[in-house]
C-alpha cells in the first residue's frame, strides 16, 4: 500500500456551479468517502434520497437544511455539525446557502453489526 498525494477539500471547486458536485475521495468494498459541494442547490421537489448504505455526514463549511420523510423533521446544519443517517432513511436537502459554498464530507458504509455512538464531549 502506498501513500497517495494529499488533497484539499476546498480546492478545485468550480464557479459557477450549475449542479452540485460529488467527488469520491476514497472507495472500498464496504465504504466510500465523498466530498459534496453545494452552492444554493437542493433536492428536486418530490425527490427523496433512499440509500442502501448508512451515511455519516459532516458539514465542513456553509449551512444546510435536511428534511426526513418519516416524520417530516427538519435539521439545520452549520459548519462543524455532523449527522448519522441510517440506511433507507428517506431524506432530502431542503436548502443550502446561496451566497457561499456548502462543503460536506460524507462517509457511506455497510455493516451488519449494531452501531454504537459514544457520548460526545461537546460543550455548549
Amino acid at each position: 500500500m502506498s501513500i497517495r498525494d494529499t488533497g484539499n477539500l476546498y480546492r478545485s471547486i468550480a464557479a459557477p456551479m450549475p449542479a452540485e458536485i460529488s467527488e469520491q475521495l476514497l472507495n472500498a468494498s464496504h465504504f466510500r468517502v465523498e466530498r459534496i459541494v453545494s452552492h444554493g442547490h437542493c433536492s428536486a421537489v418530490d425527490f427523496w434520497y433512499d440509500q442502501p448504505e448508512h451515511e455519516w455526514v459532516l458539514l465542513v463549511h456553509g449551512e444546510a437544511v435536511l428534511t426526513f420523510q418519516q416524520d417530516n423533521r427538519t435539521i439545520r446544519l452549520t459548519a462543524g455539525d455532523y449527522l448519522h443517517i441510517p440506511a433507507h432513511q428517506k431524506h432530502r436537502v431542503e436548502w443550502t446557502k446561496e451566497n457561499e459554498d456548502t462543503v460536506w464530507l460524507a462517509i457511506f458504509y455497510r455493516t451488519d453489526e449494531p452501531l454504537s455512538f459514544p457520548e460526545s464531549g461537546t460543550r455548549e
